[in-house]
């Protein structure tokens, strides 16, 4: 045999290889809900709760080997993380009482590049996550109780949408298990979580400076849909 047929049969192969492969990369759709809460040294940690958010956005899997068991699935979902805090008194500033009420909530573009694992249908998932603050709602309500007695003073937050205080990019890291069924459909547990702290280093006001080494924090569940490919 020629070598020009032996190359063009290498070609041919190559391009019929290539082709399978990105005719089963799939697109899909993924919409749920974040348990989020902050982790890292927080100060009065007691008066801060977990709160519940959206999590949507659409992800494409691109398989590593043709029977689909590994593959890559970077993502880009629209995510709210945040807290709630509990009406708990804590000391102030100078031994003053202090109650907060109210939530934050923390929008954010999530971008998860995730390897993937799928074996009958169980699938284990994790990777680095990119993450940008898109915007911020701050709706907190603070009571202040004089240390030597008094009149309680109550004020809300004002500028509840400023982020100029935080910081918009952060690097952090998604892990999860699941179901995944031959028609697509699946359902996830994951947990995120952030490298870096998201309110700036030189923010000592935010929160009194509670969150000054705070990080964000989230237990996911959603439902995926991966369309099948041709």
């Amino acid at each position: 045999m020629k070598k020009s047929t032996i190359l063009a049969a290498t070609l041919l192969a190559t391009a019929a290889v290539s082709s399978a492969h990105a005719q089963s990369i799939r697109i899909g759709l993924r919409a749920g809900a974040n348990y989020s809460n902050l982790a890292g040294n927080i100060q009065n940690q007691d008066t801060y709760n977990n709160k519940f958010g959206f999590l949507g956005g659409a992800m494409l899997n691109i398989p590593v080997t043709s029977d689909g068991f590994f593959s890559v699935q970077p993502e880009v979902l629209y995510s709210q993380k945040g807290f709630e805090n509990k009406p708990t008194e804590y000391t102030g500033l100078f031994g003053a009482k202090q109650q907060r009420e109210g939530k934050v909530n923390y929008n954010y573009l999530d971008v998860p590049v995730l390897l993937k694992v799928r074996a009958s249908g169980l699938i284990f998932e994790a990777g680095p996550q990119y993450s940008y603050l898109l915007s911020a709602n701050n709706q907190t309500k603070t009571t202040t109780t004089p240390a030597l007695g008094g009149t309680p003073t109550t004020t809300e937050t004002q500028n509840k949408t400023d982020v100029s205080g935080l910081n918009r990019n952060e690097l952090g890291y998604l892990a999860g298990v699941g179901y995944e069924a031959e028609n697509g459909l699946s359902l996830s547990l994951r947990y995120t979580g952030a490298f870096s702290d998201f309110v700036k280093s030189d923010n000592n006001t935010y929160f009194n400076g509670d969150l000054k080494n705070a990080r964000h924090s989230a237990f996911q569940l959603s439902l995926g849909y991966l369309i099948p490919s041709k």
